[in-house]
C-alpha cells in the first residue's frame, strides 16, 4: 500500500505546484472533448429532431441503427478513422493522423449517436398536441420549432452533458488515432494508462483525480442549467 500513498503524495504535489506537464494533457483533453462535443451536437440535434417529428421510408430501420451505435465499441470507430486516415487510406493526403484533428474526428462520431438518441427521445416525449395547438393559434412553423426546443431543453442539454462525459473519458480510440504523443496528443486516459503501465503512480492518480472532477462538473453545470430553465 505504500505505493499508493507515495502516488497520492505526488499527485498533491503536481497539482499544487501546477506542473506544467498536467496542464498541458488537461489542455488537449479539453480541446478534444468540447470540440468533439460542439461538432456532435451540430449534427446530431437536428438528427435527433429529424427522426422524431418526421415520417419517411426507412425511418424505424434508421432509429434501430442509431440505438446500435450507442454501444459502438470505441476500438472499431479507432480502426475505422485509422483506416481512413492511414496513408494508404482515402483521406492519408490529409496528414491528420497521430494529430488532435484525428481525435476529435473519431471522438465526434463516438459521441454523435448519445446526442441523436437523447435528443430523438427528448422531442419524442413532448405532448404531439403541442405543435398542433401552437400551430393552429398562428405561430409560424420557427416559433414552433422554438417552442418545442424549449419542452425538449433538458433532454438537450442532458444529450451534451452524455455526450461531453463519453468523450472525456474515452481511451481506445484517442490511443489508436493520437498516438499518446507528449505535448501534442497525450490526454488524460491516454497518460493514466501509460503512467500506470509506467509504475509512475503519481501523475495517473493526479489525472485521474482531475478527470473525476471535470465529470462531477459537467453534471453540477447541467443541473445548475436546469434549475436556471425553470
Amino acid at each position: 500500500m505504500n505505493y499508493l500513498t507515495r502516488g497520492f503524495q505526488e499527485a498533491f504535489r503536481l497539482l499544487v505546484t501546477g506542473d506544467a506537464g498536467v496542464y498541458d494533457i488537461i489542455g488537449v483533453s479539453l480541446l478534444v472533448a468540447l470540440t468533439s462535443t460542439l461538432l456532435a451536437a451540430t449534427l446530431g440535434l437536428p438528427t435527433g429532431y429529424v427522426l422524431a417529428t418526421r415520417r419517411f421510408p426507412g425511418r424505424r430501420l434508421v432509429i434501430t441503427v442509431l440505438n446500435t451505435l450507442l454501444a459502438l465499441p470505441t476500438v472499431v470507430v479507432g480502426l475505422s478513422v485509422y483506416a481512413m486516415l492511414s496513408r494508404r487510406g482515402p483521406f492519408g493526403f490529409l496528414d491528420l493522423l497521430y494529430t488532435p484533428g484525428a481525435m476529435i474526428t473519431g471522438e465526434t462520431l463516438l459521441a454523435i449517436p448519445i446526442v441523436a438518441a437523447f435528443t430523438l427521445s427528448a422531442f419524442r416525449s413532448i405532448d404531439p398536441r403541442v405543435a398542433d395547438t401552437a400551430l393552429t393559434l398562428g405561430a409560424t412553423p420557427f416559433q414552433t420549432l422554438r417552442l418545442l426546443i424549449s419542452e425538449a431543453r433538458f433532454g438537450i442539454l442532458a444529450a451534451i452533458v452524455a455526450s461531453f462525459g463519453r468523450v472525456i473519458a474515452e481511451v481506445g480510440a484517442a490511443m489508436m488515432l493520437g498516438g499518446n504523443i507528449k505535448g501534442s496528443t497525450r490526454t488524460m486516459t491516454t497518460a493514466i494508462a501509460l503512467e500506470t503501465n509506467k509504475g509512475e503512480f503519481g501523475l495517473a492518480i493526479a489525472l485521474g483525480l482531475i478527470l473525476l472532477c471535470t465529470a462531477f462538473g459537467a453534471n453540477i453545470l447541467f443541473h445548475w442549467l436546469q434549475g436556471f430553465s425553470d
